[in-house]
């Protein structure tokens, strides 16, 4: 899977451009504030149709235009052509289109298009709350276990329904009842497809932090979100109570964490800024090979600003695993020197310059 052309218009400070980038490597360099990170904040919409750098839509969205849209040629890893576009205006309405169909959900358009995000936030995976390690762990139970998803909503309904009850005491005991099987049913399963994606994992993250980092103490564990010595039933029967003052389920696969840990410590107190990068970088790039091995297309990487905080030995390192990888990258930097060699022979490798805003391309990857 990569994107064979993309076009972006009216996306913060980008000129209206449409780029045929390479399938492999892709470097955009250009001094900061000069839109290198708002590209990728495109190619984000693209998939997600959402930014990662705003939970606000207006940002997004050039001054004085009322909507942005982006529009993308994806090669699929089966063979064939998908066209995805999305639109988004100052009144909040967001357009969909893949192959020229109106779609309603943006879980198609992350199936079509997996991406990975690193970027200076994605230290939030060590240090940030449970709820950012959740989202890391489901992204990619999503993309290799097509059942994920509706056991997922199955989860979200009961989860909703439960706690409404909560909170007013809507539900008589038999609804009540129900609800917390369906729950725990619901919770199983999940707890089942994320337990096997964690089996898959952590080997796969071993070998790719082995090759980054020597932190033999480094352990990654999976917390359910509940006693792993009790059923979820019992849980939630014996902390009803608690439950009712707080006015929401205290247990469950909500509640679930990834857990790394140097020896007795949380491995974010023990590590320098530039090891938790590379232990981040090590966790994303075993994702992309996970989803590379369900024949369901690869990942798409988005790396801001991959030279910071990392000396030449280990900004190598970590080019050759993404390059191992087999997969479209698109990495910003300021200085276009410290990526532009390393790279194999033939390997397809793409310069962008952006200034003000203005993408040139410098170096095709034909070439």
């Amino acid at each position: 899977m990569a994107l064979t052309r993309f076009t972006v218009a009216a996306v913060r400070n980008l000129h209206p451009a449409t780029l045929s980038p390479s399938p492999r490597i892709n470097i955009l360099s250009g001094d900061n504030g000069s839109g290198k990170t708002s590209l990728l904040e495109a190619i984000h919409l693209l998939g997600l149709a959402r930014s990662f750098r705003s939970s606000r839509l207006l940002p997004v969205i050039q001054h004085e235009l009322d909507e942005c849209t982006v529009f993308g040629q994806v090669a699929l890893a089966q063979g064939g052509l998908s066209s995805l576009g999305i639109s988004r205006n100052r009144l909040g309405e967001l357009h969909i289109r893949i192959d020229g169909e109106n779609v309603r959900s943006a879980a198609q358009l992350a199936e079509t298009l997996p991406l990975q995000l690193i970027n200076p936030d994605s230290f939030r995976l060590l240090e940030g709350v449970p709820k950012i390690r959740r989202q890391f762990l489901d992204w990619g139970v999503f993309h290799v276990e097509p059942r994920f998803l509706p056991a997922w909503q199955r989860l979200q309904k009961a989860l909703r329904q439960r706690n409404s009850w909560l909170r007013r005491g809507t539900l008589d005991g038999a609804a009540q009842a129900a609800w917390d099987r369906e729950l725990c049913l619901a919770s199983d399963e999940l707890d089942g497809y994320r337990r096997s994606y964690i089996q898959a994992l952590k080997p796969e993250f071993e070998q790719t932090l082995s090759e980054l980092l020597d932190l033999p103490d480094l352990t990654l564990s999976y917390y359910r979100g509940w006693d792993k010595e009790r059923d979820l039933s019992e849980v939630l029967s014996a902390s009803l109570i608690r439950d009712q003052q707080l006015g929401h389920t205290q247990a469950g696969p909500q509640r679930a964490d990834l857990r790394l840990r140097m020896g007795a410590y949380n491995a974010v107190d023990m590590l320098s800024r530039g090891q938790q990068k590379l232990v981040v970088c090590a966790l994303k790039i075993a994702q992309g090979h996970l989803v590379n091995q369900t024949k369901r297309g690869q990942c798409l990487y988005l790396v801001d600003d991959l030279p910071s905080e990392l000396d030449e030995q280990h900004r190598q390192a970590l080019c050759r695993l993404l390059e191992d990888l087999h997969c479209q990258v698109f990495i910003t930097c300021v200085d276009h020197e410290l990526l532009r060699q390393g790279w194999r022979t033939d390997t397809p490798v793409a310069m962008f310059h952006v200034e003000h805003g203005q993408i040139t391309q410098t170096q095709d990857h034909r070439e």
